[in-house]
C-alpha cells in the first residue's frame, strides 16, 4: 500500500493517528507536511516525536528553520519549517541536504518552498480541514 487516508476528529484521535503514521511510513525518513497555515501540522509533529519516544519539548522551528531533538533510542531527528524561506538557496547555504541524506528523520514543513531539493522517497502528508473541524491527512508513499 503506497497511500492512506486518516481522518482525526479531535486532539484526542492524534496520538493514534500519530501511531498510525509511525507505522505507516516504515523506511521512510524524510516526511514532508503539507496544509494551509492553521490546519496542525506543528500539533502532529509535537505528537510524532512523542510516538517515536522523544522527551524534548517540541517547537516550531519558524525562525531558526531546524531544530534537533532526540528519539526514544538517542538518535537525532530534524523539524525543518520553510515557511518564512525567500527560496531554495537558503535551504541549501543552511545545510539541508545533510540532514536530509542523514539517514535520520527529517520533519518538513512547508516542503513546497524546496520543491526541488526533496529527495525522491519520501513520505508526502497533506493535511486538509474537513466538516467540523475535522482534519483529514492523507499520506502518499513516494520513492
Amino acid at each position: 500500500m503506497n497511500s492512506l487516508i486518516l481522518t482525526s476528529s479531535s486532539l484526542a484521535d492524534l496520538n493514534d493517528i500519530a501511531g498510525k503514521i509511525v507505522e505507516f511510513s516504515s523506511d521512510q525518513k524524510i516526511w514532508l507536511f503539507e496544509g494551509e497555515m492553521g490546519v496542525g501540522k506543528t500539533t502532529l509533529i509535537k505528537h510524532l516525536a512523542e510516538r517515536l519516544g522523544s522527551e524534548d519539548l517540541i517547537n516550531s522551528p519558524t525562525y531558526g528553520l531546524v531544530n534537533e531533538y532526540e528519539d526514544g533510542n538517542g538518535n537525532p531527528f530534524y523539524h525543518f519549517d520553510f515557511y518564512r524561506i525567500k527560496n531554495e538557496v537558503e535551504a541549501l547555504e543552511m545545510g539541508c541536504e545533510e540532514y536530509f541524506y542523514s539517514g535520520n528523520i527529517c520533519l518538513i514543513e512547508w516542503p513546497s518552498k524546496i520543491e526541488k531539493l526533496i529527495p525522491e522517497n519520501h513520505l508526502m502528508i497533506a493535511m486538509e480541514l474537513g466538516n467540523e473541524n475535522q482534519r483529514i491527512i492523507n499520506l502518499t508513499k513516494h520513492g
